[in-house]
């Protein structure tokens, strides 16, 4: 199995990956383009790159595993934290989100993404791999 990730030119190590998620461009921050970008690669220190594939294609090719209701897939290789995800005074963000998605990056720094999925899911899935195919294995 490569343990690369061929986006474009780029040559992306799969341990460098933390996750992918759908990309969404916003009003806010166009990005002028041709291209359609379906995914968001971010990598362990929080860096992104865009593709245009899907992020369920991306987790199939790669052997990730896949949160539906995100929409985004998780690094088996990667050790996360789960932790319940509840709205501070000062901090009440658009959606509702139930999950933060822990991990370390390279140089030891605590990173951390919201989800939507429910955090017994997130373990099953991103944790012990419940549920998910075996990895796939080239010839």
């Amino acid at each position: 199995m490569s343990n690369l990730m061929r986006i474009g030119k780029r040559l992306i190590p799969i341990e460098h990956v933390a996750l992918i998620e759908p990309f969404v461009q916003t009003p806010e921050t166009p990005i002028r383009t041709s291209r359609e970008f379906k995914s968001r690669i971010v990598l362990l220190n929080r860096d992104s790159v865009l593709s245009e594939t899907a992020p369920a294609e991306m987790a199939k090719a790669y052997a990730f595993r896949f949160l539906p209701d995100d929409g985004a897939a998780t690094n088996p290789a990667i050790h996360f934290g789960v932790e319940q995800f509840l709205p501070a005074e000062n901090f009440k963000p658009s959606k509702d989100y139930l999950t933060r998605l822990s991990w370390q990056d390279l140089d030891g720094n605590s990173q951390s993404k919201l989800l939507l999925t429910e955090p017994e899911t997130v373990i099953a899935i991103t944790v012990r791999g419940d549920g998910v195919a075996p990895a796939r294995v080239e010839p």
